[in-house]
């Protein structure tokens, strides 16, 4: 059982995708297939559920992904850790938001203030973040609800009115308390199940005993902010998208609800060494939040 292999069963794992690891693995996808049977012969199981290309985790396959995740992530941070300690570390931190928009100003500041700190920048729902920290492909993570598991740790960094955009001359533009029962019917864009916006367009429409009628789903919230602008519908978006300014193809308009709010938080595991790069960009974070609210 070699390094190697014990990678390839986690990205698979992941992707629960030959051809998909294959592509981020940079190998044949025959070589994937082979590495994975190999691997399960040495261990006299079998790892997944097999259709086609396809795979699933079985039983066996959960327990042993979970070992080997801790098991490659303290290598890792045994790595790291002494890079760090010799001066030869890269000066790099990871790190993995829901949407862009949420970290283009603190990033900015960051690289200015550390220059030669490589910042490198993941997009993923928030479902998938956990399984980043554990894994180590990510030293933090931007989310929209704390996220659970074992050696998790959020710290709350900033709480924002979320509005309702609609297009230029829409009836509610302007509006101040609207009620959900008022946006029965209306058609809402938003993004896919998993995604903060999408769960707090469920969970209000849900306490007033409605349903969105979601006319087009997308996870890119740049992207959204044009489809409301263009006219296909209106959405829900947090109070920077409306404070980023230069959109006069937008309306906005205020919910009655309390709840239409979000929480950003700072996510990370406790147990990962961070290097002295990744530690000031998570000081950095928490002072920059701090001063914007």
């Amino acid at each position: 059982m070699d390094l190697l292999a014990l990678r390839c069963f986690q990205v698979v794992a992941r992707h629960e995708h030959i051809s998909r690891a294959a592509v981020e693995l940079r190998v044949a996808q025959p070589s994937v297939s082979r590495t994975i049977a190999r691997l399960e012969s040495e261990l006299g199981v079998e790892l997944f559920e097999r259709r086609g290309r396809r795979v699933r985790l079985n039983r066996h396959g959960a327990s042993f992904l979970r070992r080997v995740d801790r098991a490659l992530a303290e290598l890792d941070d045994g790595r790291r850790e002494l890079a760090d300690a010799a001066g030869s570390g890269s000066g790099a931190v990871t790190v993995a938001a829901e949407t862009l928009m949420t970290v283009t100003g603190l990033l900015a500041g960051f690289r200015g203030a550390r220059p030669g700190v490589d910042v490198r920048l993941r997009q993923c729902s928030a479902d998938a973040m956990a399984h980043l920290l554990r894994s180590r492909e990510a030293d933090y993570c931007f989310a929209s609800r704390p996220l659970a598991g074992p050696g998790l740790e959020s710290v709350e960094l900033l709480r924002e009115e979320v509005l309702l955009a609609v297009p230029a001359g829409h009836p509610l533009a302007g509006r101040e308390g609207v009620s959900m029962a008022v946006l029965a019917g209306e058609p809402f864009i938003a993004p896919g199940p998993g995604h903060w916006q999408r769960e707090l367009t469920d969970r209000l429409f849900a306490g007033a005993g409605l349903r969105p009628l979601i006319v087009c789903e997308g996870n890119e919230p740049g992207a959204i902010v044009e489809l409301v602008g263009a006219g296909l519908g209106v959405a829900l978006l947090p109070a920077m998208a409306r404070d980023a300014g230069g959109r006069a193809t937008l309306g906005w308009a205020r919910l009655a609800s309390p709840e239409s709010h979000r929480v950003l938080w700072l996510v990370r595991h406790r147990e990962a060494y961070l290097p002295s790069a990744a530690r000031d960009f998570g000081d950095f974070a928490v002072g920059y939040f701090r001063e914007a609210g």
